[in-house]
């Protein structure tokens, strides 16, 4: 690879020169710009940003520390992010710690040897972990994304109510007659699965009834596999209704009971949440709680950069909306 010095010489310029027409163009005369634009071309140059940044002490690289990559949810999170850290020339890399406590702390270290401009982290458990603790320490900063700070400590984070999104749906269903609802989520203690429960167990209230099933994950597979449990028993003994803690088990549901020739909303409905791109092409359109996925990300990095200019934390929740489609089209049977 071609070097700047490599460079200066072939356009018969000091290695000021160049240094300038990479860093400060504008105090360059255009005939000599013309020249090292013309060097840098004929040989291929390509400056080592990550050593220019290392001596300077600065980085332009945001990192994102996801949950589940292949959860569609994240990937609009991370165009959010990705549309604003580019109108401050910052590029936004993405980690996925798969749910894992120990792969979260791994990345986080890693991200902290080299540097980052900051994090953006979506953590497994609420509590902060010795490896976000120590990346907080060292002076990066941290935005978490989809999670509320546990307390106003000066932890900035960005998220939805989640509450009142679990109470969309609740009101959603028990206005449709619905009475005997089964709520799918996971036995793992994610603050925004719980808040979800926590949300349509006070919309029901004393006019019916939610059932618990965990699910193995939060993915259509376990969706499927929820589904088989609720739709073994007889007929008369199911619930009417299904609200779940995010589309892919939504759509897992859905899935399962297009298998077994359960219609929907007919025989069952159900509710997902987060509004991801296939839940209003799914072959029975799914009612979804929305969130503002890409306004979290672009508002994450808000947050990260103020951090950097100096500005104190902030922690911003964001409300859902409930989106109406025909897998809850329906009254519930009497």
């Amino acid at each position: 690879m071609a070097t700047v010095k490599e460079v200066a010489q072939r356009a018969g310029v000091s290695l000021g020169t160049v240094s300038n027409v990479l860093n400060r163009p504008e105090v360059v005369s255009e005939a000599l710009r013309t020249r090292v634009q013309d060097a840098i071309a004929e040989l291929g140059f390509v400056r080592n940003e990550s050593a220019r940044q290392l001596r300077a002490g600065v980085s332009r690289t945001i990192a994102m520390v996801v949950l589940d990559v292949a959860n569609p949810f994240f990937t609009d999170v991370i165009a959010g992010a990705e549309e604003l850290a580019e109108r401050h020339d910052a590029l936004v890399v993405m980690c996925n710690s798969a749910n894992s406590a120990d792969r979260e702390a791994r990345h986080l270290r890693r991200l902290d040897q080299q540097r980052v401009l900051g994090v953006l982290l979506t953590p497994v458990h609420d509590a902060p972990s010795s490896a976000l603790s120590e990346v907080r320490d060292h002076g990066t900063p941290v935005v978490l994304v989809d999670r509320g700070a546990a307390s106003a400590t000066g932890q900035a984070s960005v998220a939805v109510d989640d509450v009142l999104g679990g109470r969309l749906a609740g009101e959603h269903l028990v206005g449709a007659g619905h009475r005997d609802i089964a709520y799918v989520g996971v036995a793992a203690p994610l603050r925004q699965v719980q808040e979800r429960l926590r949300g349509v167990r006070e919309a029901v209230g004393g006019a019916g009834t939610v059932h618990v099933v965990d699910a193995t994950g939060l993915s259509v597979r376990a969706g499927s596999q929820a589904a088989a449990q609720i739709l073994a028993g007889p007929e008369q003994d199911r619930p009417t209704a299904v609200f779940c803690a995010n589309d892919l088990l939504a759509l897992g549901v859905l899935n399962e009971c297009v298998r077994r020739g359960v219609r929907v909303p007919d025989e069952l409905a159900v509710v997902g949440y987060d509004d991801i791109g296939f839940a209003a092409t799914a072959t029975v359109p799914l009612t979804s709680v929305r969130q503002p996925r890409e306004l979290l990300g672009r508002t994450a990095v808000e947050l990260l950069l103020a951090q950097v200019e100096g500005r104190a934390a902030q922690q911003i929740v964001f409300e859902p909306e409930l989106v109406v489609r025909r897998s809850t089209g329906r009254r519930a049977r009497a």
